[in-house]
């Protein structure tokens, strides 16, 4: 299903920084996000390339890649968790245990982005979730990673 403009006004993220454009799969019972992420040269970094076709072939940065396991996590966050950043909910990268580039992403065809959450602590309004990252690109993976988040409800009106 396409991105629903809702889960983009809420982001924290422009939509130029969002990238995501459909939502491929919602799985409540194994707590899965898969989306897709369409790509192209005037992707973020990925424009900024000197690309060379032999030692530097244009693809998605790495960085970016990272980048997107905040957005597939944020979508996880909205459609199975049910917690909303208008609420006063926000999330941030904590540590990568593992970041694994199994293969350079071209563009033109999308990359399908898969979070899963494999475990989860919350106190109060606090909650620790580590998760697992598969990306794709026409089958072929592209970047593996275990990954946790802090998400934080922070009061309205509290300083930024």
């Amino acid at each position: 299903m396409p991105i629903d403009p809702e889960i983009v006004a809420d982001c924290p993220y422009h939509q130029e920084g969002f990238l995501i454009d459909e939502v491929l799969e919602v799985d409540l019972e194994a707590s899965r996000v898969i989306c897709r992420m369409p790509t192209h040269p005037e992707l973020p970094i990925t424009r900024s390339q000197r690309a060379h076709p032999v030692r530097h072939p244009s693809h998605v940065s790495g960085g970016l890649m990272v980048h997107m396991t905040g957005m597939v996590a944020f979508v996880h966050f909205y459609l199975v968790l049910g917690l909303r950043h208008a609420d006063g909910w926000v999330g941030y990268g904590g540590r990568i245990y593992r970041a694994n580039f199994a293969g350079l992403a071209s563009p033109g065809e999308p990359l399908m982005l898969s979070c899963e959450m494999k475990s989860k602590r919350r106190v109060g309004d606090k909650m620790m979730a580590r998760y697992d990252f598969r990306f794709t690109q026409e089958e072929r993976l592209i970047y593996e990673g275990d990954q946790v988040a802090m998400w934080l409800k922070v009061a309205p009106d509290a300083p930024r």
